[in-house]
């Protein structure tokens, strides 16, 4: 089939998934997420998996504008109300899914200490993709929307060096590395660093570029051409492309006086765009994976779950936050996609001899959360009533 009467299909399943989703009262994502699924290679097979990997440079563009848009979050003055409460808060959510999942793996299910290692740090990630169209959906408003904004945009740095550290101290226990030890520890360290700096340089060059645009048209340009321009130079220094884009955003919203302007110009743009790949990523997902995680998959879903719940609502507690913020942060965080995937296929080439099973039951558990997690999420932001600004209720 034609490649763009395939793009043309995955857009109207997603427009078509996205109208049932608001006749059922469930997040947008949730209808693209399904539709895709219904058209990729587990049921109809319009669109397969080499098709997923053919439309690559989509994904790239959406997560990395989904990354910008997080940046806006990183408003110093805002984050020095609330800063050491949110590192706090995504310090103990993200570890307490780790120990979870560890504890759950490897003494409960008796997997090995390194798979199990591995497989709890890649717990801590969350989609930060997923999160911010629900919330965009329901132009959601308040404490529990600010705390969980931010504490989703730290939580897959923190996963990263977590991850490293783990990688690490796993292939020391194969003896698959001839790098030493501590090289591999910084390997992480430097990767965030390094994304950071380059995030930092060209958020400088934006904010510079965008005050002497002389309409909205060129303000777009400029803005898409740095997204774009900062997930390939990510990509060829092997830095996150989630991490240098976010730092871009932070960057703006501190220097740029009107940065909302550019902000909301963003907003505008990228639906179309997300909705692609929120299909696209339906149609990646594989039904047949459910068959093979059993215990192991279910016992990683419930151990994380319970690790974000916990944790979140623990550490809300303890740093003093809104009734709200405790009792729902936690299902928030539940979504998981994009980067646990990504890290998983890194386990499978640097470690081959765990590297199946544990990509088998990431991708279960990645099935489950992008089908049920922004249901979730959904809920949190209902219960705490922050719809429309509160103005729903």
């Amino acid at each position: 089939m034609n490649l763009l009467l395939k793009i043309g299909i995955i857009l109207l399943i997603g427009v078509l998934g996205g109208r049932l989703a608001k006749y059922l009262h469930l997040p947008y994502v949730t209808g693209y997420l399904v539709g895709g699924l219904l058209i990729g290679p587990s049921i109809l097979g319009i669109v397969s998996d080499l098709d997923v990997e053919s439309f690559g440079v989509v994904n790239e563009v959406a997560l990395a504008s989904i990354a910008f848009s997080i940046g806006s979050e990183f408003n110093l003055k805002d984050l020095a109300k609330v800063g050491k409460r949110i590192v706090i808060i995504t310090l103990a959510e993200a570890l307490t899914a780790v120990l979870l999942v560890f504890l759950t793996s490897h003494y409960i299910l008796g997997e090995s200490f390194a798979f199990s290692l591995v497989l709890g740090t890649i717990a801590a990630a969350t989609a930060p993709a997923a999160t911010v169209m629900i919330i965009r959906q329901y132009k959601a408003e308040g404490p529990l929307t600010r705390t969980l904004l931010p504490v989703v945009a730290i939580d897959d740095a923190v996963c990263v060096i977590a991850f490293g550290i783990a990688m690490a101290i796993a292939k020391l226990s194969f003896g698959t590395s001839d790098s030493p030890f501590i090289q591999m520890m910084l390997q992480p360290i430097i990767e965030i660093l390094g994304s950071l700096g380059i995030g930092f340089i060209l958020g400088v060059l934006l904010t510079f570029l965008a005050n002497k645009a002389q309409n909205q048209e060129e303000l777009l340009a400029l803005v898409l051409a740095s997204i774009v321009a900062g997930s390939g130079l990510a990509s060829v220094f092997h830095l996150s492309a989630l991490l240098t884009c976010m730092m871009m955003g932070a960057t703006l919203v501190n220097l740029m006086h009107n940065s909302k302007r550019v902000f909301s110009l963003i907003n505008d743009f990228t639906p179309p765009i997300y909705l692609f790949f929120f299909t696209l990523a339906g149609a990646s997902l594989h039904l047949n994976v459910l068959t093979k995680v059993g215990a192991l998959g279910i016992g990683y879903i419930v151990a994380r779950s319970l690790g974000k719940i916990i944790g979140a609502g623990l550490s809300a507690k303890a740093t003093g936050c809104d009734d709200n913020v405790v009792k729902y942060l936690g299902l928030g965080l539940l979504p998981q996609a994009g980067v646990a995937i990504g890290l998983s296929m890194i386990v499978r080439q640097e470690l081959p001899q765990i590297g199946v099973a544990l990509t088998t039951v990431v991708l279960g558990g990645v099935l489950f959360y992008e089908v049920f997690g922004p249901v979730l999420a959904k809920y949190a932001i209902q219960k705490s009533g922050e719809i429309n600004g509160g103005k729903a209720n």
